[in-house]
Parts: C-alpha cells; structure tokens; sequence
C-alpha cells in the first residue's frame, strides 16, 4: 500500500499531513538522494523546481529546496511555470528530476507535489516506492554533507523563454494565427503569462480573463472545469476559439465559435485524423482512457485507426504510448499528448496543434470537431467516507448489475475511485440519454446510501 503517493504525486490540503512543509523538507531529502544515487556522476547533481499560483507554493518550494540542498543537490528555481514546462526544461537543464508544485485542477486550499525523472517523464511506480522507502526507514537521517558539499539554489529569470519558444517550435515553420480571434481562460494559474504572449507573439488576436493570480483564485470558478466563463467571452466577442486551461496547464478544454464544448476526445478525433492523413500517426493508433466516449472509437475505427484504451489518468496512457511505441494519446478531460515534442500532457502545445489545422484547412473549430458523433454519456461524482470495494457491498453490487443488463450491450458503465480525492466517479455511456439518466441515478442512490458522507 502507498503511503504517499498517488496517481498523480502526492496531494492533500496544504500544511495537513501529508502535505506539510516537514514532509516537503524529508521528500526533497529524499528524492536528491535517489536520483543522486541512480545517476552517478562527477560534479554537482541538479533538480528543477516550478509551481503554480497557489499561496502555498512558496511554503513547498522553500521546504523542498532545503531538503534538497542538505543531500548536496543544487536546485534550480523557475517560479509559476506549467508542468509540462517543468517537463521541458528538466530535459532542457539536463537536470536529474524535476518537481511540480500544484494540485492542478484543486482549490486554492490544496496543494501537491509530483516528479519528473531526468527524461522528463512522471516517475515510475517503482522510483515512487522507493522514495516512500527512504523517507519512511530512516536510511538518510544521518546522512548530512557539510561545508562545500552543501547544494545551492539557482532562480532562472529566462526559464518562462525558453519554454515559450520551444512551444513555438512544435508548429511548421511559416505558420501564423493572423485573422484568429482567441478567448483564453488561464484560470489564474500557471499559464497565466505563457498562453497569451505565445498566441500574441504567434499573431492571434486574444482576450484574456483568469489572468490574474492572488494566490487564492486559482481554478475558482474558472478554467477548464469551468469552461461556461470563457463559453461567455466566445459569444460576446466572436472569438473564433475559447481556450481553457486547468491551473498547471497540463490539460486544456475547447469551445467553438458557436460556443460548443470541445472536449479531449473530439481534440483526440480531428488530430490523429490530421496525423494518419500526414503519415504522422505511429502505429495507426490512439491511446485513451476508459472514459472517452465510444464516438471516438467508432469514428476512428472508420478511419482505420486502432483504439487502445487503459486506466484512467495520463500516466497510464503514457506508459501504454511508451510500451507500444505509439505517439499520440490522451484523455477526455483535456490531457493530450504529443510525444514528438513533450513528454507529458501539455495544453499549450495542443491549442497550437488545434489553431495549426484549423490556419491550414480553413475550416472552423465547429467543423473540425464533427468528425465524431458523441454518444449520450453522464459522469457524476460522489463524495464518500471510506474507498470499499464495490464488489463487497452487495446491495451496490446488485444495483449495477441490473443496469448493466438494461444496457443489454448498448452502453458502457465506468465506476472507479479518484486516486486524488475522496470520490467515486460513475460514467454511464450509452444510446438513449433518459436510460443512462435513470442509471446513473439509480447507482448514485445506492452509493450515497452505503458509501456517501453522512
């Protein structure tokens, strides 16, 4: 069982255990002496470290960097910075790890702590286990360099740059967004300066809201779990596109300039159709999640597209991608990844995709997105007080088993816990919108009953 460490890193309400300042301090001791250990080399041993606008990354940086330094690893700080930039610029810095400080999509009031190995992927299960068992043995407690053995910390003032040009570098070469009219939403996070001066430098017109972090309104009310605010700007203005990012800006949510939702699989759908038509597409595959809605499927099965889906989060689309030698994948949510120029989901160098097809073909993001038919699908999730297996509660166990029935094989029901918060997600996928309705409601019933907070 972990002890710390989720889908997703580490995260929790900042200064609540596990995410207090003390852990940070003996996960950044912790982690220099790992990647210290695994990458032997002569001279001094450096890891990244960004975050976003929460007022409780500074808290987190200055633990980490502490932490780190006393194992004689220098730290190189870059301040609110997407993770995907992190994943860039560990790579670019030819650092040992890199760390993001954000509980992505959360509140203010949470916080989280996630790794990027030298290559700039999410660690391994394994290099997470062994981290837990660093911290948790004591092996390094009385492990102290001294004197001139001691790490330092370095801000890099051109670091927001130097990722701002590699984004700009993942477009043909000639390519401009004059005449497109952008609204972004950058939900007063991390993206809050990148997006905008990217699409300005790249020509488009935009309009920006979300861009003023406080450190306490980053993803309030705004963003991709929000996209009605920036769906209101699109109206208002003509915009051609809406842009919406999540508070690390590693996913992005879509709308059209009819206003309409684009969501990670219809963004899917008209970019591995773009690569296959360029012989761009490795494998002729995509890899998505148990949650993308079956119109992905059958339109890329009509395109003759293999569709491979996994568990979700986009680390396991990842290593899927990384298993099968595939280069394209991502998830319904927003995260899409483009393995010829990043190592993770990154919302900026998918909006960029996105505006390149829509400069070369002409056609609107409306258009573009109608080359899958969306299946009627409902997602609800429920709070619940303790993660039981579903299968041990028999009324539940029996509950879903009905629906599953009354699907009689037009449908799919997805149930599964979040590995970052105390919920259980229940997707029910099918052909008539009123069936999958009564479905959903009949489980969410017996949930709340056995399951729900009290």
């Amino acid at each position: 069982m972990r002890k710390l460490f989720g889908t997703d890193g580490i995260r929790g309400m900042a200064n609540v255990a596990p995410m207090t300042s003390e852990m940070a301090v003996r996960l950044g001791r912790a982690a220099a002496y790992l990647f210290k250990k695994r990458k032997n080399k002569k001279g001094h041993h450096r890891i990244v470290i960004g975050k976003d606008t929460r007022l409780s990354g500074y808290m987190f940086e200055g633990a980490l960097t502490s932490g780190i330094c006393s194992m004689g690893v220098d730290v190189l700080l870059v301040g609110p910075m997407p993770t995907p930039a992190i994943a860039f610029l560990t790579r670019s810095f030819r650092a040992d790890a890199g760390v993001v400080i954000s509980a992505s999509h959360n509140l203010f009031e949470d916080n989280g702590i996630k790794f990027f190995s030298e290559n700039g992927f999410k660690l391994p299960d394994e290099y997470e286990k062994e981290i837990e068992d660093i911290i948790f043995s004591g092996e390094i407690d009385n492990l102290r360099p001294t004197g001139n053995s001691l790490g330092k910390a370095f801000r890099i003032d051109d670091a927001d740059g130097r990722y701002i040009e590699f984004a700009k570098n993942t477009i043909p070469k000639g390519i401009d967004f004059e005449g497109i009219k952008t609204a972004i939403d950058c939900a007063n996070g991390a993206a809050y300066k990148i997006t905008p001066t990217v699409l300005l430098e790249l020509g488009a017109h935009i309009i920006t809201i979300g861009d003023k972090p406080d450190g306490v309104n980053i993803n309030l009310e705004c963003g991709s779990l929000h996209p009605e605010k920036v769906q209101k700007v699109v109206m208002e203005s003509g915009a051609d596109i809406g842009i919406a990012h999540d508070g690390d800006a590693d996913r992005v949510i879509l709308v059209d300039e009819r206003g309409g939702i684009v969501d990670g699989d219809k963004v899917m759908a008209m970019c591995a159709l773009e690569m296959k038509r360029a012989g761009r597409l490795c494998q002729d595959t995509l890899v998505t999640t148990v949650m993308s809605n079956i119109g992905l499927e059958i339109a890329m099965k009509e395109a003759g597209i293999s569709v491979v889906r996994t568990p979700v989060g986009d680390r396991y689309v990842l290593e899927e991608m990384v298993r099968s030698h595939c280069n394209f994948g991502g998830e319904q949510s927003g995260h899409i990844l483009f393995l010829d120029y990043n190592t993770t989901g990154d919302g900026l160098i998918t909006v960029l995709q996105v505006l390149t097809l829509m400069k070369k073909t002409g056609m609107p993001l409306s258009q573009l997105a109608s080359c899958m038919k969306t299946f009627p699908q409902r997602l609800v999730n429920i709070k619940v007080r303790e993660r039981k297996p579903l299968d041990s509660i028999p009324q539940i166990r029996q509950v879903i088993q009905e629906a599953e029935k009354g699907l009689d094989g037009k449908g799919r029901i997805v149930i599964r816990y979040s590995g970052t918060e105390p919920l259980l997600r229940i997707m029910v996928e099918g052909d008539q919108e009123e069936k999958i309705n009564t479905i959903v409601d009949n489980i969410s019933d017996a949930v709340h009953k056995f399951l729900g907070v009290k």
